[in-house]
């Protein structure tokens, strides 16, 4: 082989291999810690950043509970689902879409705390008169508040357990799953929402596929997104139905990326297993038929734009092999599509 062949090879070969040691930092971005000292209820545009982050970035932050206090049990900030955040994302413009990944979800502390009633939005109105009063504990958790009690949360076996007041009947001790239930960015215009209600943006959707793994999608109104995160639990089944999880505050990883001219007119969600379109609505105020017709429209449009489905081919496959969750009573549905089901896209191959 001529020499300057050689040469060329070399070449190369040697700058594939830079190439190849280069990609992973270029891909991983900066890692970045952050806690916060000031924390808000509101999905705003207009609250001081917390940190530019870029695409690519790695961030580690802390949240703090439900009630305000964080993972050495003080009190941080008024209860009501206190925020992390805003974190801007640089390059984000309206239009966009965020992809938050979720690297890692973890509790930071030994003790949570939950309602220990069904919501009475959840049962029948003749049930009602046989539940439980709303107020046999007083400040027993935490002050000012008699409705709730307190469980223990094993970070070593990574479960949560009820132990006073105990059951003679049934043991309530469960693996934990921990997850958020806040994530979101401010609204379009200058609708500023609590960290309360659930809508196109994200913000209280209390889901429980909000988890370590998954992959969130929201919508972007204004520059740099300005993601919000908090309202930890430990554990907490489909629905809600008490109005709460185990509450607690939590260690959160996670990653963006952007997704350019996406226009999603709501959250979404990508799992190891599943795609999710999520119908977020305020929860106790909202006609969950209508959260169904969201899901289930932006699922056929997702199915249509992404993986090139015929129209009628994607309604067929939301009938056939879609699942439904409650996400929130009487406020949000998600829908669910299996992988399995799907074809490949671009790319799949190399996540």
């Amino acid at each position: 082989m001529p020499e300057w062949h050689e040469n060329v090879k070399r070449n190369f070969l040697g700058g594939w291999l830079l190439a190849a040691l280069l990609l992973p930092a270029v891909l991983h971005g900066e890692d970045h810690q952050v806690l916060a000292k000031q924390y808000y209820r509101e999905f705003s545009a207009t609250h001081p950043v917390l940190l530019r982050i870029k695409p690519g970035d790695v961030v580690a932050t802390k949240t703090l509970d439900s009630s305000g206090h964080d993972d050495q049990g003080e009190a941080r900030a008024l209860r009501g689902n206190p925020l992390t955040g805003p974190f801007f994302v640089e390059g984000a413009e309206e239009g966009d879409a965020l992809r938050v990944h979720l690297r890692k979800l973890e509790m930071n502390r030994n003790w949570g705390y939950s309602c220990y009633r069904l919501g009475l939005i959840a049962v029948t109105p003749e049930f009602i008169e046989t539940m439980a009063p709303d107020n046999l504990y007083p400040d027993r958790v935490l002050k000012g508040y008699a409705n709730i009690v307190r469980w223990d949360l094993d970070l070593a076996q990574k479960r949560v357990r009820l132990r006073d007041p105990a059951s003679g009947q049934q043991k309530l001790d469960f693996a934990a799953r921990p997850m958020l239930g806040c994530i979101g960015v401010p609204p379009e215009g200058e609708f500023t929402p609590t960290s309360g209600p659930a809508g196109s943006y994200g913000g209280n959707m209390d889901y429980n596929e909000v988890r370590e793994g998954a992959t969130v999608l929201l919508p972007v109104y204004h520059p740099g997104a300005l993601l919000y995160l908090g309202d930890g639990h430990a554990l907490q089944g489909d629905g809600e139905p008490t109005g709460n999880g185990i509450e607690t505050s939590l260690n959160v990883e996670f990653s963006v990326e952007l997704a350019k001219h996406a226009h999603l007119t709501c959250p979404r969600l990508e799992t190891p297993d599943n795609i999710i379109s999520v119908g977020a609505q305020p929860e106790f105020s909202s006609d969950m038929n209508h959260a169904l017709q969201i899901a289930t429209t932006d699922m056929v449009q997702w199915l249509v734009k992404e993986y090139k489905m015929e129209s009628w081919v994607a309604q067929d496959l939301v009938a056939f092999q879609g699942k439904y969750d409650v996400v929130t009573v009487a406020g949000s549905i998600a829908l669910k599509i299996p992988k399995s089901s799907l074809p490949k896209l671009p790319g799949d191959a190399k996540k």
